[in-house]
């Protein structure tokens, strides 16, 4: 069975803690029992030849050509199922995981340590005034986007979570032998089910849908989280005694719903319904979190008498509304604090009914009236005053009546080409009449849920001043002269435009609207930096320094115009994507461009890798924010800035040199149409991974200007190439005569440091044998020798460099991780291959091409649980 796949002698295997094991054994038992049932045990046995032939394989008993000939063999439609088999594996075998690394979290946070990466280690390490002191300008701002890099269904979400909580009962301390049987039978079931339903999506996602599958991180987690973050800042700073010394320091944004940028499935009627859903799921949360609360404050006026101000708002809410107020009197007698948030409760609800007489105008009003019962509670029953009420305070302060501040995103020649047309006079496109309609929303959204709501604007390849004054023309074109809060964004991200960016933002000074909200918010600006265009243009290692090098330039540019800038960074789940540990790569920024504040891109598969359990994205965002105290620390910062001027002509050589060998190969005549036939990606767009279009024009891409940075890499990982994510910096090691100075520039630049680790990482999630089967397909031998010729320089000076003897020696359970998945990931390339081959090569029938297309999507999408961070 699939379960035993774990009792080949590989390092994953000696390493694995034995409860992992135990989960990981009894979920793939489960499945082979479901497999055995549905698909007979024929299909069992198939399934078990492949898993056996691909370990086999990685020990070298067998060869890539015999797995290739027993999986020709196969039927289309068994090769399709046993794609399904190995796919719902990757599900399980990623849940277990989880739940160990759930457990493992608990396991360390215990009285006597401090847990490292966490808010009170950042205590430990600063001192708790410093902290406090830095805690005023503390900001992080996640910002959720729908990047379509999350290949699995909602509905193959949902079952994963059913079987998580079925898990989660199975392994509960103290349970009794039924109840664990019980739980095994629901397990079973949940799989089951799982096996049951569709990996792949009949239809595409609209962009509201995109926003109702967010919608689960926050209804699940997010909203929960948050005052437990706050919690333990506070706990850190002081005795837990009294008013909390934490401030709220979490916003959230959104682009779902908001980015229009090359999607024309988003609409200003789209933008309009997405923060109305926004808005229905954050006034649902507080709603019942105050009846919840209230229908616990039972306090006696015996013993926690109302202040004076509290009886004085019961006594007016009795004039206005005495209905209410006498039937909340009646069930809760002598409990003014009851009866207080019960009403709170009802005005909350009235809000998302849009019930004018009761509803409240907005956020401030409802945060005054829970203050009030704080306050009032504060006299005689402070542990009630600062407890779960504080809680719900915090989440208002955070969420506010909007959730998360809905961003807009355009393309600058949208907009030039939108006032080109206005400027004529003549009769405007529809795309025109688009783009005056979304500024139109903008001031809707902003008068029905304020400012806060939505007020950025970010500008797409942004190469001037210009771009950005565009769409200050255009908001007094749509508006008609009316005043808008609206901070339009630039985006840099090509390596021209990084270098270009301070230019941009002199000019942007000259604009009469950039002056009025600089002067309105206390000379703050925003900027946005874009890891995956640049990535795909530069290269990794060249696009690193290029990123780093901008943020020292923009820093330098703020502190001499008196600018308090934030830089957004755009950085997506994949490595050749700026992904890789959102704490490392917070520690690896420039010198003094933190400033307490970070702004990020959260996408696809991330979103629910981070946010999809409490344990894991409390920790994720205690470990961001502590990266962030460090990072705007003048002591990390001075270190910081010594390594980098060390170590920075021999960066400058590193990167010149992989930049040079990564655009000889991607600006090759021949090669994006090499890379379409070495790849799934003309069926990667089948998978309808969201409302994007993966591609700029139709047809194959004639240059790689032509293609999206996510289907780009998504492309290269299916591969299990991963190219985007290393390629070239093999030779920029190599052009760096001292190897004694690479392994210093590792050991002391947190930028040098996180570069090599994140391309380790990569190099382990690549197959060189495999690769090579993929490559081949394309017919062009010079390609192949050359990317299989740097993957072997870039693999051993790396390793050279690090000092280690394996790919992730130094992290451990992410190498018990990859190497866990890698002979079942093997297994469904395998799979895929033998579609791609005769897609490429053959000429099937149109039946054989549609269940060909099955098999491939399904290995694709397979492979992405297998891999994870794909996108």
């Amino acid at each position: 069975m699939i379960d035993q796949g774990l009792e080949h002698r590989s390092a994953a295997v000696t390493e694995m803690p034995d409860e992992l094991r135990r989960d990981v054994r009894m979920l793939g038992s489960l499945l082979g029992q479901v497999i055995a049932e549905q698909g007979g045990e024929d299909l069992l046995a198939d399934v078990e030849r492949l898993r056996k032939a691909v370990i086999a394989a990685r020990r070298g008993e067998t060869s890539a050509d015999e797995i290739a000939s027993m999986v020709s063999a196969w039927e289309i439609d068994r090769a399709v199922e046993i794609a399904r088999a190995f796919t719902c594996y990757f599900h399980l075998a990623n849940l277990a995981e989880e739940h160990y690394r759930i457990r493992s979290l608990r396991r360390r946070d215990t009285d006597d340590a401090v847990q490292r990466e966490s808010l009170a280690h950042a205590v430990q390490e600063l001192g708790r005034q410093r902290v406090a002191e830095l805690v005023r300008d503390l900001e992080l701002h996640p910002v959720l986007t729908a990047h379509p890099t999350e290949a699995r269904r909602r509905a193959v979400a949902t079952a994963i979570r059913r079987v998580s909580h079925q898990l989660t009962e199975f392994n509960t301390p103290g349970r009794g032998a039924s109840e664990r049987d019980e739980a095994k039978r629901r397990l079973l079931e949940e799989i089951d089910l799982l096996w049951r339903t569709a990996q792949l999506r009949n239809t595409r996602l609209d962009p509201l849908d995109e926003v109702r599958t967010a919608m689960a991180a926050f209804d699940e987690t997010l909203f929960r989280m948050v005052p437990q973050v706050y919690r333990s800042l506070d706990a850190a700073l002081h005795d837990g005694t009294g008013a909390p010394l934490a401030r709220p320091f979490i916003r959230f944004g959104s682009w779902i719903g908001g980015d229009r940028d090359g999607n024309p499935n988003v609409t200003a009627k789209v933008t309009r319904e997405a923060i109305q859903i926004q808005a229905e799921h954050v006034l649902t949360a507080l709603e019942n979190a105050c009846s919840r609360i209230g229908r616990t404050l039972t306090a006696s006026a015996q013993f926690a008498p109302a202040s004076a101000g509290l009886t004085a708002a019961l006594a007016a809410s009795v004039d206005h509304h005495p209905d209410l107020v006498s039937e909340l009197a009646t069930r809760s007698p002598r409990e003014p604090h009851r009866q207080w948030l019960l009403f709170v409760a009802a005005r909350i609800a009235a809000t998302r009914r849009r019930d004018l007489d009761l509803a409240y105008r907005g956020p401030g009003e409802l945060l005054a009236d829970l203050r009030l019962a704080q306050d009032s509670l504060a006299a005689s029953a402070p542990r009630q005053a600062y407890g779960e009420l504080q809680h719900l305070i915090w989440q208002v302060e955070t969420f506010g009546f909007h959730l998360a501040e809905l961003e807009v995103r355009q393309h600058s020649q949208v907009h030039a080409a939108a006032l080109e047309e206005i400027r004529a006079g003549g009769e405007l496109s529809e795309r025109t009449e688009e783009v005056l309609a979304t500024i139109r929303v903008i001031a809707w959204i902003q008068d029905r849920f304020g400012v806060d709501a939505c007020s950025r604007y970010v500008v797409s390849f942004t190469r001037s001043a210009d771009d950005i004054a565009a769409v200050y023309e255009l908001v007094a074109h749509a508006l008609g002269g009316r005043p808008l809060a609206l901070d339009v964004v630039p985006l840099f991200e090509s390596g021209a435009d990084l270098a270009n960016s301070p230019r941009v933002l002199t000019g942007m000074l000259d604009i009469p609207q950039v002056q009025e909200r600089l002067a309105a918010g206390g000379r703050r600006m925003e900027i946005m930096l874009g890891y995956s265009d640049s990535a795909k243009e530069l290269g990794p290692a060249a696009a690193t320094l290029r990123l780093y090098e901008a943020q020292e330039q923009l820093t330098a540019w703020a502190a001499a115009h008196g600018v308090k800038l934030r830089m957004f960074h755009g950085r997506g789940g994949a490595l050749g994507r700026g992904g890789g540990p959102a704490n490392r790569a917070v520690l690896a920024q420039a010198p003094g461009s933190v400033a307490g504040r970070f702004k990020v891109t959260e996408q696809g598969e991330v979103i629910f890798a981070r946010y999809a359990h409490m344990a894991i994205a409390r920790r994720h965002m205690e470990q961001v924010a502590n990266a962030v105290l460090l990072a705007s620390s003048a002591a990390v910062g001075a270190r910081t800035a010594a390594a980098a001027e060390r170590f920075r002509p021999l960066a400058e050589r590193v990167a010149r040199a992989s930049e040079e060998a990564y655009r000889a190969l991607t600006e090759a005549p021949g090669f994006p149409e090499w890379f379409a036939l070495v790849s799934p990606l003309e069926e990667i767009g089948s998978l309808r991974l969201g409302s994007r279009p993966a591609r700029r024009g139709l047809g194959a891409p004639r240059s790689l200007d032509d293609l999206r940075a996510i289907p780009w890499v998504f492309a290269w990982a299916q591969t299990r190439v991963n190219l985007p994510g290393w390629y070239g910096l093999g030779t920029g090691l190599a052009a760096v005569d001292s190897l004694e100075e690479l392994q210093a520039a590792y050991a002391e630049w947190p930028l040098f440091n996180a570069m090599l680790d994140n391309a380790e990482m990569s190099l382990a999630k690549t197959d060189r044998s495999i690769a090579a089967r993929y490559l081949a397909l394309g017919g062009r031998d010079d390609f192949t020798e050359r990317v299989l010729e740097e993957y072997d320089r870039t693999r051993t000076l790396v390793l050279r460099v690090t000092g280690h003897k394996r790919l992730l020696e130094n992290r451990k359970v992410l190498s018990r991780a990859v190497q866990l998945r890698d002979p079942y990931v093997d297994a469904l390339s395998h799979l895929q291959l033998r579609a791609l081959t005769v897609l490429r090569t053959g000429e099937p029938s149109d039946h054989e091409r549609d269940r060909l297309s099955t098999l491939l999507l399904l290995s694709v999408n397979g492979v992405a649980a297998g891999l994870q961070n794909t996108g």
